[in-house]
């Protein structure tokens, strides 16, 4: 019966007996209960802890009962008492763990925009970037989209380039396959190469793009104007998944000693008309299109004509659902 307040069976027995034998001595009984005298006070102080017994004044080896209704009230106060203190502790809690939110909350965002900088404006992406350059002692992986590079920034960039990899720098650059046909470009990748820089070329880009050491990399604000501003990120994350692309497009590009691949596919695609058709597959405008494949939006506007003849389709709708019923895309693309 008084498991409910926490007490066993000898502690119940021990409260019985004093019920039953009023002023009964310590060592009678333990006698009548059979028990020693080390559980006998332990039981004694429980019961007399929660003011079910009290010691008889003037005779401390004697204890008396005391009416269970005033003693259990004295236990409902004591047990309201621990309730109040748990609640309070509780909102205590509260009030911490709100506060410990509040404080990671603040610092995830801080998190959010540790590791990038924002650059604004051609010169200073220019500085940022002979300065990271400047440090770097293993590998400098770039993407160099938008087909011919203007004259001016390719003499301007050779210095840099000659140092790095006289520092013994592995260096690969990837461009665009419509350099092959622009005599400025393919004269300074083939300058490249011969100082040790490895230069390959590939039918698009998804963004231009600089990986140093694996640690740091460089993308533009503006993927369709670069000049507009750069970010660079240190975060391990997002470079290690950006040198995860660069290393995939590599491996599926073509060295720049080698001829581009004018290999047609199971579908009579040239890579060239392949690449094309996935970028008008995403709804890309014939500028946008030309943009990645670095041409002239009116070779892109050709490129996409004669799909649409080798498809049989009279519109670009029509062409898409096509290439998809055909295969030519997998409706992901």
């Amino acid at each position: 019966m008084l498991e409910i307040l926490g007490l066993d069976e000898i502690c119940e027995a021990v409260y019985r007996a004093v019920l039953a034998y009023p002023q009964v001595e310590l060592a009678e009984l333990g006698e009548r209960l059979r028990i020693s005298g080390v559980k006998l006070r332990q039981a004694l102080d429980q019961l007399s802890e929660l003011a079910l017994i009290r010691p008889i004044a003037g005779q401390p080896s004697h204890f008396r009962a005391v009416n269970p209704e005033l003693g259990i009230q004295t236990v409902i106060a004591q047990q309201e008492e621990r309730l109040a203190t748990e609640q309070r502790r509780i909102e205590q809690i509260r009030r911490t763990a709100a506060q410990l939110s509040a404080d990671f909350t603040a610092t995830r965002l801080d998190k959010r925009i540790e590791g990038v900088e924002r650059l604004d404006g051609i010169e200073e992406i220019r500085d940022r970037i002979a300065l990271l350059v400047r440090d770097v002692r293993v590998e400098i992986m770039a993407f160099a989209p938008g087909g011919a590079q203007s004259e001016a920034s390719m003499e301007a960039a050779k210095p840099q380039d000659q140092q790095v990899l006289e520092r013994g720098v592995r260096m690969r650059t990837l461009y665009l396959d419509s350099v092959r046909h622009n005599p400025a470009t393919l004269s300074y990748a083939k300058w490249l190469s011969g100082l040790g820089g490895e230069v390959r070329t590939t039918p698009s880009l998804p963004v231009r793009m600089m990986v140093l050491d694996h640690g740091t990399a460089i993308v533009p604000v503006d993927g369709g104007d670069s000049s507009a501003g750069a970010l660079v990120l240190s975060g391990c994350g997002t470079v290690t998944a950006l040198s995860a692309l660069f290393e995939s497009i590599w491996e599926q590009s073509v060295p720049l000693g080698q001829p581009a691949s004018r290999e047609r596919d199971e579908h009579d695609l040239t890579p060239q008309e392949a690449e094309a058709l996935r970028l008008l597959g995403q709804g890309l405008t014939d500028e946008a299109v030309a943009k990645r494949l670095g041409v002239s939006p009116r070779t892109a506007r050709r490129i996409a004509a004669d799909l649409l003849e080798k498809l049989g389709a009279r519109s670009r709708f029509q062409a898409g659902a096509k290439a998809v019923s055909r295969g030519w895309l997998t409706g992901a693309e």
